[in-house]
């Protein structure tokens, strides 16, 4: 069974695709040649006109201005209709002019986008849509958003992905000297509260398990072995819902000052309380590295164990710069 793309990642693909044109591709060329709809080939030929037409619909909602092109001799036939996104849609002003200031913070912002942060699958598409004369004679470098990330496994864990490839890592849990080896077939990574997870099947536990990133030491190594990746179905979903159920279970109640980059952080995802905000959190240890960042900007009511792992935080970092009192 081809394996399920989620929905995000087939619409990515479809605005690869079709800014990746001048001339614009028709409805059969998306279909047989864009990932996320050329797996489904083999189904109902009208479902997967109703799939490219639900999904046309949504991204001209969400303002991407898709243009559907009609035959020369009648531009209202549409039943040969190409379809591209015009490039002349995102160019700036002539007379539009940066200071240098903002000519270094738009620098910093292009980091976030590279071709080569593009999955296997939306490559692979774009070649395909060159492969039946579209020109694409601009590079799509700038139109694809790449997920950035501190942690060095991100890259091999998404190829890994992709390739449906058995990894192990070694991973070290709060509270343990050591990092133990974890064997895992990836699925799907997940950002959840601006930190990446990964999440997939373990063997060892015989069951889907969620690893934070920041907690993988070493590199990422492949065991030789390959999964069927029909197992990366749904798993992005159910990590993203698992993660947010965690969350809602548990809640800290934190007092911010006002103006500060902590009230700024935390009232993003926070509900107003009696006594400052109640801030949904999944791991104590990494809200508590977060809230101690944050110094005296942001301090812990409750729970008792969050607040202790906070004060135990910010005493390491006094008594690293000497400033513990006997």
């Amino acid at each position: 069974m081809a394996p399920r793309i989620p929905a995000e990642e087939r619409q990515l693909n479809l605005i690869v695709a079709l800014m990746a044109t001048q001339r614009g591709v028709t409805k059969e060329e998306i279909l047989h040649s864009v990932s996320g709809y050329r797996q489904r080939a083999d189904g109902s030929r009208q479902a997967l006109e109703k799939l490219f037409d639900r999904d046309k619909d949504d991204l001209r909602r969400l303002g991407v201005p898709i243009e559907t092109i009609g035959a020369h001799a009648d531009p209202n036939d549409l039943r040969e209709a190409r379809y591209r996104i015009p490039q002349a849609e995102y160019d700036l002003p002539d007379d539009l002019e940066f200071t240098p200031a903002e000519l270094a913070v738009l620098g910093v912002a292009g980091g976030v986008w590279s071709e080569g942060s593009l999955s296997a699958e939306a490559r692979d598409g774009l070649r395909k849509i060159r492969a039946t004369g579209g020109d694409a004679d601009e590079p799509i470098i700038g139109f694809a958003p790449r997920m950035t990330t501190r942690e060095e496994a991100f890259g091999p864990l998404q190829q890994a992905i992709d390739e449906a490839a058995e990894v192990e890592f070694d991973y070290l849990k709060p509270g343990e000297q050591h990092p133990t080896t974890r064997t895992l077939r990836p699925c799907a990574l997940v950002d959840f509260e601006a930190r990446w997870h990964v999440v997939g099947w373990d063997p060892d536990a015989a069951g889907e398990r969620t690893f934070l990133l920041s907690r993988i030491s070493g590199d990422v190594r492949r065991t030789g072995a390959g999964f069927d990746p029909a197992l990366r179905d749904g798993a992005g979903e159910r990590a993203a819902a698992e993660l947010a159920a965690i969350a809602a279970r548990q809640t800290a109640l934190i007092e911010v000052h006002a103006g500060t980059e902590a009230e700024l952080r935390l009232r993003r995802k926070a509900l107003p309380a009696e006594q400052g905000i109640r801030v949904p959190y999944v791991d104590m240890h990494v809200f508590a590295d977060e809230l101690a960042s944050y110094g005296p900007e942001a301090r812990v009511v409750a729970p008792d164990a969050l607040r202790d792992a906070v004060i135990d935080r910010l005493r390491a970092a006094a008594a690293v710069h000497g400033e513990v009192r006997a």
